[in-house]
Parts: structure tokens; C-alpha cells; sequence
């Protein structure tokens, strides 16, 4: 991604909304959870049905995200990471691409909803 145009998508206004509020959307499936940490982070767990999807990939080649974004096109895309900030990013930069975007914060909140953890599979 073009390092100007990243910045510049930094700019674009997000919706912030609690888990709570978008948790029955999420289990009907009408939006797609995503956890935006690094690789590293996510061996302590991730939100139940999330999608982990790293930052660093969505500014960088894309090797996960294109793919990703080309299956979901048109779906709303609800974002979370450590304490907010690196959703708060991708969600900036995919509103600005055309997506639907919101973020929910961090893991912690999603815990705090009642929302439960699990242990990604290990890549062999």
C-alpha cells in the first residue's frame, strides 16, 4: 500500500461501537469479526468465530487480506486488536477503500461482553 495513502486514510471517520452492541450481528453472521494483532498474539487466544487477519499485512502486500477482502466483498467488517488503536487503523484505512467498517475496541472489551476466547488452530 502506497505509505501516503495510509496516512491519509488515518483521517477517515470510523464508527466505535461496544461489543455488546454488534455481538447478535456477529453470531448471525450479517458481520465479519476480525482481529488485527500480530501472529504472536494471537497464540494467547481470539475472540470465538474472529478472523485473524494481521495489520502489518493490510499495510504491507496483502498476501491475506486480498484474498480475504475479494471473498467478503460488500460485508460489514468489525474490527479489534490489543487496546483498540490497530483497529481503529484498519478500520480508517478500509472505510476509505470503500468497505464497511466499524470498531469494537480491543480483545478485552469482547471479553468484558462475555464474548469467549479460543486458541487459534496451529499452522503445521
Amino acid at each position: 500500500m502506497n505509505p501516503l495513502r495510509f496516512i491519509l486514510s488515518l483521517f477517515q471517520p470510523v464508527p466505535r461501537v461496544r461489543p455488546a452492541e454488534i455481538a447478535a450481528r456477529v453470531r448471525a453472521g450479517e458481520v465479519v469479526l476480525i482481529d488485527v494483532r500480530e501472529p504472536a498474539e494471537w497464540a494467547d487466544g481470539i475472540a470465538q468465530g474472529a478472523v485473524p487477519l494481521s495489520l502489518r499485512d493490510l499495510s504491507g502486500r496483502r498476501g491475506q487480506w486480498g484474498p480475504f477482502l475479494a471473498a467478503h466483498d460488500g460485508r460489514e467488517l468489525a474490527f479489534y486488536c490489543g487496546h483498540g488503536v490497530r483497529a481503529s487503523m484498519a478500520a480508517r484505512v478500509l472505510r476509505r477503500e470503500g468497505h464497511r467498517t466499524l470498531n469494537t475496541g480491543s480483545l478485552r472489551d469482547w471479553v468484558a461482553a462475555g464474548w469467549p476466547v479460543v486458541r487459534p488452530a496451529r499452522k503445521s
